[in-house]
């Protein structure tokens, strides 16, 4: 599956919720290490999430988000990909809730 495909709808829910694309393009470059040219990139290139995780410089505080998605809590998956993507559906899922983005972004 491609991140361009999913991207939309993550622009979609947090719009629906009241907060920006820009917001959610600086959750994921937070997360990513993507600057707003690369995360350009990677969306027109419509790579796979394999490969965009692949290409991610991760954030150091990654690990700091927990919680649950889709029922199953973040810090317990074991795959690294699937992890990664939790992290960054969690994010989004934050930011829909209207969680200030400092907390967001673990600062």
């Amino acid at each position: 599956m491609s991140f361009a495909s999913v991207y939309p709808l993550y622009v979609a829910k947090v719009e629906k919720k009241g907060r920006s694309k820009a917001e959610l393009d600086q959750a994921i470059q937070w997360l990513t290490g993507f600057d707003e040219a690369e995360l350009s990139g990677q969306i027109a290139a419509r790579t796979t999430f394999e490969d965009f995780f692949g290409a991610a410089r991760l954030h150091p505080s990654a690990s700091l988000i927990t919680g649950v998605v889709c029922g199953v809590r973040v810090e317990a998956i074991e795959d690294p990909l699937m992890r990664k993507i939790r992290y960054l559906d969690k994010l989004v899922d934050e930011l829909a809730k209207g969680r200030a983005m400092e907390k967001i972004l673990r600062a």
